[in-house]
C-alpha cells in the first residue's frame, strides 16, 4: 500500500503532471506532421533528460509516445498520408470518410479509439508486468545471458523483411557495446588510445544519430516548399450518437486484445497490430464490402489496435529487457541514462519508478481525449500548412544542441553525424536499426551473464544450460535463429515434391 501511495504522489506531482500534458500536446503535433515520428522525437528528447527527475523524463516519453500515435491519424484521415507508419491502416476508411464530408467524425472516432486502446494497453502493463517480473526472481547468470541472447535474436529476426540483415544488425550492436573498459578485468577494448572511448560509445549520441538524422535527410530529399492550403483543412463540428458508440464497442474490445497480444511479441509493432485489427473487424462485419469505402469500424479498429500496442510493448522491455518495438528500446535507453539497468532486476531495484511509468502510460492515454479533442484537432491539422523544408534546419539545431550538452564534447557531434549517416545508408539497404540499439543495450548484460556463469561452472560451458529454465530460453533462442532458415527450405521441399510428382 505504501509503495502505491508513493507512486501516485510522484506521478501526480506538479512536475511530472505538466510534463505529461505538455508532451502529449507535443506528441500530437509531431504525429500530425508527415515525416516526423515518435521515434525521432523521443531520440531528440533523451539528451535533454539527463538533468531531469526520472519521472519527469519518463512522463515526457509516455506523453510523446501516446500523443504521436493518435496524431498520425490526422494527416491519414485528411490527406491519406499516414503521419506515422502505424496509421497506414487508418487511411483505408478514414480518408474516404473525409472525402464524403465526415472528416471531423472520423477524427473523433480515431481520438476515442486511440484513448481506449492506450488505456487497455496500460492496464495490461500494470497487471501482467509485475507478474512476469516476479517470475524473474528465479533467474541466475545463465538465464540472464540467454534472455539477452533471446532478445537480440528475436528482434533481429522479427524486425525488417530480411532476418539475416536483422541478425547482422544485432551482431553489429553487440560489437559496438564492447567498446570501452572491460567491466570485469578493467582492460580497454577498441579504444584506439582515445580517452573519450574508455567509457564506451554514448548510447544517447548513437540513438539521436540513428533515429533523428535519417528522417531529416528524407525531409530534405522530399523538398516540400508549399505545404497545404487552408481550404483543405476545414472541419465541421460533429457529435457521435449513442447508437454509433455502442456499435463500435465490439471493435474496440477485439482490437484492444489484438494490440496487446502483438505488443508483447518482440519485434512486432503498431502497424502490425493495426492491420490485424482492421482485418479482424472486416472479417467479423456483417457487410465487409463497406470497408475501404469509409466504414467507421475500420477507423476504430486501426486506431484502437495501434494504440493498444503502446504500453503492451513495454511488458517484455521492463521485465526482461526485450523491447517490443523501437520506442520501447528508446525507453530502455532513458532508463540507462538514469542509472537503471533494464531487465529482470529492474522491478526490484526501482519499483516506484517502474510503477510510476506504468501509471504515466495510463494517464497519457486518457489525456488524448483532452488534447485530441475537436478544437485541438483543428489546431493540429493546421501544421499540414508548414513546408517540410522549414523543419530540416530546426531539427538539425535541436540535435546538435541536445547532443553537445550531454558531455560538452565536439567529438560527440561527429559521432552523432557518423551514426546518422550510417543509419541513413542502412535504411536504404533495408537493414533494421532497432537490433543495433538492442545489441548495445543487452550486450553488456549478456557478457556479464556468460562470464559469471562460466566462473560458477568452473569453465564448463554446459553450466549455461544446466537448469530447465535456461534450457527452455536457449531452445527458444536457437529456434528464433533457425526459423527463417527453415521457412526458406520449406518452399524448396514443396518444389522438389512437385518435380518428383511430375
Amino acid at each position: 500500500m505504501d509503495i502505491i501511495l508513493q507512486i501516485l504522489s510522484g506521478v501526480f506531482a506538479a512536475g511530472p503532471l505538466l510534463a505529461m500534458l505538455g508532451a502529449s500536446l507535443l506528441g500530437v503535433f509531431i504525429g500530425a506532421l508527415p515525416g516526423l515520428n515518435p521515434v525521432m522525437a523521443i531520440a531528440l528528447l533523451l539528451p535533454l533528460t539527463y538533468s531531469m527527475d526520472p519521472l519527469v523524463a519518463l512522463g515526457m516519453v509516455a506523453g510523446i509516445y501516446n500523443g504521436s500515435m493518435y496524431g498520425g491519424a490526422i494527416p491519414a484521415i485528411l490527406l491519406r498520408i499516414p503521419g506515422t507508419p502505424a496509421a497506414i491502416a487508418t487511411t483505408f476508411d478514414g480518408h474516404p470518410m473525409a472525402q464524403r464530408g465526415e472528416a471531423a467524425k472520423a477524427l473523433k472516432i480515431a481520438c476515442w479509439s486511440s484513448a481506449i486502446g492506450g488505456t487497455a494497453s496500460a492496464i495490461a502493463l500494470m497487471t501482467l508486468g509485475p507478474l512476469l517480473a516476479r517470475g524473474t526472481l528465479y533467474f541466475g547468470p545463465a538465464e540472464y545471458f540467454w534472455i539477452a541472447m533471446f532478445g537480440m535474436a528475436s528482434v533481429g529476426v522479427m524486425v525488417g523483411r530480411d532476418a539475416l540483415k536483422g541478425l547482422i544488425a544485432s551482431v553489429l550492436g553487440l560489437l559496438l557495446g564492447t567498446v570501452g573498459l572491460d567491466q570485469l578485468s578493467g582492460s580497454s577494448r577498441f579504444t584506439f588510445d582515445q580517452p573519450w572511448l574508455l567509457g564506451g560509445l554514448d548510447l544517447i549520441v548513437i540513438l539521436v544519430g540513428l533515429y533523428a538524422l535519417p528522417p531529416v535527410l528524407q525531409l530534405a530529399e522530399a523538398a516540400d516548399l508549399k505545404g497545404l492550403p487552408a481550404s483543405a483543412l476545414r472541419l465541421a463540428r460533429v457529435r457521435l450518437g449513442r447508437a454509433e458508440v455502442l456499435a463500435l464497442v465490439p471493435t474496440w474490445i477485439r482490437s484492444s486484445l489484438i494490440g496487446i497480444a502483438v505488443g508483447i511479441l518482440p519485434g512486432a509493432g503498431g502497424n502490425i497490430a493495426a492491420f490485424l485489427s482492421y482485418n479482424a473487424a472486416k472479417n467479423r462485419a456483417r457487410d465487409p464490402d463497406r470497408f475501404g469505402k469509409g466504414a467507421p469500424e475500420g477507423v476504430a479498429a486501426a486506431e484502437c489496435g495501434n494504440n493498444a500496442d503502446n504500453a503492451a510493448s513495454m511488458i517484455p522491455a521492463l521485465t526482461l529487457g526485450i523491447p517490443g518495438n523501437v520506442v520501447a528500446a528508446l525507453v530502455l535507453g532513458a532508463l540507462l541514462i538514469h542509472g537503471l539497468q533494464p531487465g529482470p532486476q529492474l522491478f526490484h531495484q526501482a519499483p516506484d519508478l517502474v510503477g510510476g511509468f506504468m501509471v504515466q502510460m495510463l494517464v497519457t492515454s486518457v489525456l488524448i481525449l483532452a488534447v485530441g479533442g475537436a478544437a485541438a484537432t483543428r489546431v493540429f491539422a493546421q501544421v499540414q500548412r508548414l513546408p517540410g523544408v522549414m523543419l530540416v534546419p530546426t531539427i538539425l539545431v535541436l540535435m546538435a544542441v541536445g547532443v553537445y550538452v550531454i558531455n560538452g564534447r565536439v567529438v560527440d557531434l561527429w559521432l552523432m553525424f557518423g551514426a546518422g549517416l550510417a543509419g541513413y545508408l542502412l535504411e536504404k539497404l533495408e537493414v533494421p536499426l532497432a537490433p543495433i540499439v538492442l545489441g548495445m543495450i543487452l550486450g553488456p548484460m549478456a557478457e556479464q551473464g556468460v562470464r559469471r556463469a562460466l566462473l560458477i561452472g568452473r569453465g564448463d560451458p554446459l553450466h549455461l544450460v544446466s537448469s530447465p529454465l535456461s534450457m527452455v530460453i536457449a531452445a527458444a533462442t536457437v529456434g528464433f535463429i533457425l526459423w527463417p532458415l527453415l521457412r526458406r527450405l520449406k518452399p524448396s521441399r514443396r518444389q522438389s515434391a512437385r518435380r518428383s510428382d511430375r
